[in-house]
């Protein structure tokens, strides 16, 4: 059976495109939503994924409609592979039933490796090169070591609670509590 899968990210863009093309190549059941392709939660994709059978075939106008990155596409034409299921993208001429989009699905797939290792070694140089600066990662404190002395001056005084002074300082007690804590 030959399936479709149309997506568009809001209610202000039309699928009528994607609707008439997949109508166009044959498919026999087309699956479609307005949803940001960001979200996991995609409901008819899963249903489409749920319906899968040995022999089916996923068609979808362009590859972006299908994943919201290069690795959840890599993720989903591996689902598909292990279900003998056949994938085709129309505008980027895939189609993984002949040896040309195997091939073509596969580069996919080592171009998403090879960047997810790229920004990997490009994360790590940044941060040696920023500890080797003296720099530490994380959030700046939002208490510096003279509020946390005025903090504890102020918690001193029986007439004052913790989240009074809290609010003084525009944080929170749990954070107050923190920064008493680690000094």
């Amino acid at each position: 059976m030959k399936i479709g899968y149309a997506r568009v990210s809001s209610e202000l863009q039309s699928e009528d495109a994607q609707l008439d093309a997949l109508a166009n190549c044959g498919c026999e059941r087309i699956y479609h939503e307005k949803i940001s392709g960001k979200g996991v939660n995609r409901p008819e994709l899963t249903r489409l994924l749920d319906s899968l059978r040995t022999g089916d075939t996923v068609i979808v106008q362009r590859l972006d409609r299908l994943g919201r990155s290069l690795s959840d596409l890599i993720h989903l034409l591996s689902a598909f592979k292990k279900k003998n299921v056949e994938f085709i993208s129309l505008n980027e001429n895939i189609d993984t039933s002949s040896a040309t989009g195997e091939l073509i699905f596969h580069l996919i797939g080592a171009i998403a490796q090879f960047e997810r290792r790229l920004i990997s070694e490009r994360t790590k140089v940044g941060l040696e090169a920023a500890k080797a600066r003296g720099r530490k990662g994380g959030r700046k404190p939002k208490l510096g070591p003279q509020d946390i002395e005025k903090a504890r001056a102020m918690l001193k005084s029986n007439e004052i609670t913790k989240a009074e002074v809290a609010k003084h300082f525009g944080v929170s007690r749990p954070t107050l509590n923190n920064a008493l804590n680690k000094t």
